[in-house]
């Protein structure tokens, strides 16, 4: 006689698919004009959460139809130039305290917003190297120290930063690009272990080759190009929306026992 299977849908807590539900959370993307931020900031809404949009200016009409075409509601709309962290950490600020006033505070972080400037490590100048760590690891720090200090005062929170694959590899010509996605990565475990005990989730995605603004130049390359497809055994680049589902999940309750984990959603590129 063989045992009763259970039936999953009458086990206790959530069905499967609502662990993934954000109804009712408050996201803020940074870097959120086009691209990968773009992206996800519309796929956290068609999730159910409300957002707040931090970028370089406020020209964000194609993100905010996107968001609302996904379902969801007015998105508010933060400024500052990811070059100077004191003004992303004044913009972060200011974030915080418009979620806390509509009552609806900060429970996911997507740190998005970042640069390359591509030269050989001999030419690479003073300026473009400080310029590249500023964007991609200091305004990443001015961003998450006061949001992610607000989610340990309350006791949870999901912090997700973009890394990269050249937070595991070397890369050719970009080194600032890739000195400051290994930080990122490490930064991502280093939060994890002090913020894990508050109920926060800090985490990072490490995107292949995606089709965005970054990549235009690699791209455009026709023998470089084909050479990155070639090694990809998806066969194909990445497009901002392959980054979607890991987003969610990682924003969501499905991902409430994983902490300190770069997910590489690359193709099978680091599988090669």
């Amino acid at each position: 006689m063989t045992a009763d299977v259970p039936d999953p849908s009458t086990a206790p807590g959530p069905a499967p698919l609502n662990a993934f539900h954000l109804q009712g959370r408050t996201a803020l993307v940074t870097g959120a004009r086009r691209g990968i931020g773009a992206a996800i900031a519309a796929g956290l809404a068609a999730a159910g959460a409300d957002l707040i949009l931090m970028a370089r200016d406020a020209a964000l009409e194609d993100t905010l139809e996107a968001i609302k075409e996904n379902g969801g509601g007015q998105a508010r709309v933060v400024t500052a130039d990811f070059a100077d962290p004191a003004a992303v950490e004044a913009a972060a600020n200011e974030a915080v305290a418009l979620a806390d006033a509509a009552g609806r505070p900060i429970d996911i972080l997507v740190n998005n917003a970042g640069t390359i400037r591509r030269a050989s490590a001999a030419d690479t100048t003073a300026a473009d190297w400080q310029y590249v760590i500023d964007v991609n690891l200091n305004s990443t720090w001015a961003v998450t120290r006061p949001v992610g200090a607000s989610m340990v005062r309350r006791g949870g929170g999901k912090i997700i930063t973009i890394a990269s694959l050249l937070s595991f590899q070397g890369g050719i010509t970009v080194p600032a690009y890739t000195a400051s996605k290994h930080a990122v990565a490490g930064l991502t475990k280093a939060l994890a272990n002090e913020w894990g005990p508050a109920g926060v989730q800090v985490n990072a995605i490490a995107p292949g080759y995606i089709s965005t603004d970054n990549t235009t130049d690699l791209r455009a390359d026709a023998d470089r190009e084909a050479a990155i497809r070639d090694r990809i055994p998806a066969g194909r680049w990445g497009r901002p929306e392959d980054l979607v589902g890991a987003a969610v999940f990682l924003a969501s309750a499905a991902s409430d026992y994983v902490n300190g984990h770069v997910l590489a959603v690359d193709g099978g590129w680091l599988a090669r």
